[in-house]
């Protein structure tokens, strides 16, 4: 069995399992389970058109919005009668993401580069309006929406319960990472990295740099249009937020956080930001601006992404040197929780003063009761933060000289290969 057959059972294993693990074996984890498939699918195809092809869209979300409609519409046909069981229904969004990729590709993929990107976001805020214009087929504001507990049952499956949904997106995601996988392999998507690095020598050689950007995009509008039909199953509605540009830029923030040049990074970028969207938002108000301050430090300090954070501490387990490392993050941890700790304090209090002062005052924030009104809470938790940054500078270059070992160790082993 090759290496990348038991990559993709382990895969398919896990997703098999993952909700009957422990703690997520709830109806909210499963429910989080499920918005996360439908981010992956999102992701790879925004991965597609940025990570493998170098075209930034500030309008992915078009291509999603409009696939979650045509599916809603399909589904409100199947509960007119219509006899589609719902796995086959996000079918429809992905029809429809094609045509639309289509469509815009025809037009955005002439340039690339900066005229792309306008172009893109002229089409998504252009699509948006219309959504609030065209009521007959975008629901106006409330959306549209349909129940999936009213279609044919498949193999006795009502597709009531949140697992079944699970499922079925979890089946559509092992579809999209294996399709997405083939076209990379296939002669046009070996050509998105040239088209993406050097056009003019693409050109040179004797193939269309625009008829690549629009076969591309064509294809990522088709995966993106299916996470939006997925969604309209999984939620049972879909809004003119579907197609707004909170949800391009969305995407924009799972690419490059999970690493825009690894295909695996987009389904790590969307496991991260949806976890933390959900997570972050249910504790504080801020969580955009932590999520902001993530994003400005992955792109700072790791502009690989999650995804070269891995593979480069993967690649520590063949070293002698990751004892090295790991004692210099221990050195560096309680530094970096200090300045965690006392920044995200000043952050709440003043968030709790501008945005709640209707809340009062009082508050307790990592189980410590303070009082916001008084300047003790700003005093220490300034004073923790300072700490933890004076101590974080100091353990800065203990960390660094552990890496360069593990550098040195990596080239030695691999001379003696």
């Amino acid at each position: 069995m090759s290496r990348s057959t038991r990559a993709l059972v382990a895969s398919a294993a896990l997703l098999v399992a993952l909700p009957w693990i422990p703690g997520l074996d709830g109806d909210f984890s499963r429910s989080l389970l499920s918005q996360m498939g439908i981010a992956a699918i999102f992701a790879i195809s925004y991965n597609l058109l940025l990570g493998q092809t170098g075209l930034l869209s500030f309008g992915h979300a078009v291509y999603f919005g409009l696939g979650g409609y045509a599916a809603i519409h399909l589904l409100r046909a199947v509960n007119g009668g219509l006899a589609i069981p719902i796995p086959f229904v996000p079918l429809a969004g992905a029809l429809a993401g094609l045509a639309a990729g289509i469509i815009v590709g025809a037009v955005a993929t002439r340039r690339a580069g900066t005229i792309f990107a306008l172009i893109t976001l002229g089409v998504g805020e252009l699509v948006h309006a219309a959504s609030l214009m065209l009521p007959a087929f975008f629901g106006g504001e409330e959306g549209v929406t349909a129940s999936r507990t009213k279609a044919p049952h498949l193999f006795g499956l009502d597709f009531g319960s949140q697992v079944q949904v699970y499922y079925v997106i979890a089946f559509w995601l092992v579809v999209t990472a294996l399709l997405a996988l083939a076209f990379m392999r296939t002669p046009v998507g070996r050509l998105c990295n040239a088209v993406r690095d050097n056009p003019e020598r693409v050109e040179f050689i004797g193939y269309n740099p625009q008829r690549v950007r629009f076969i591309v995009c064509s294809v990522a509008a088709m995966f993106a249009g299916l996470a939006g039909g997925l969604h309209a199953i999984n939620y049972e509605i879909v809004t003119s937020e579907a197609v707004g540009a909170m949800r391009s830029g969305e995407v924009l923030l799972m690419v490059y956080i999970g690493g825009v040049h690894h295909f695996i990074g987009a389904i790590l970028g969307a496991v991260a930001i949806t976890w933390l969207q959900v997570s972050l938002s249910g504790y504080t108000t801020a969580w955009l601006l932590y999520l902001g301050v993530f994003f400005m430090g992955i792109i700072l300090f790791a502009p690989g992404g999650l995804a070269q954070i891995l593979t480069r501490h993967a690649a520590l387990f063949r070293t002698r040197a990751l004892p090295f490392v790991l004692r210099a993050y221990a050195f560096a941890l309680p530094a970096a929780v200090l300045l965690v700790v006392g920044t995200a304090t000043l952050i709440e209090i003043a968030y709790r003063l501008s945005t709640q002062p209707e809340s009062g005052t009082r508050m307790k924030l990592f189980w410590i009761p303070m009082n916001a009104a008084t300047p003790w809470p700003w005093l220490g938790a300034a004073a923790v933060a300072i700490i933890g940054f004076f101590l974080l500078r100091r353990a800065t270059p203990r960390v660094r000289a552990a890496w360069e070992l593990a550098g040195d160790e990596a080239r030695i082993e691999a001379a003696h290969a």
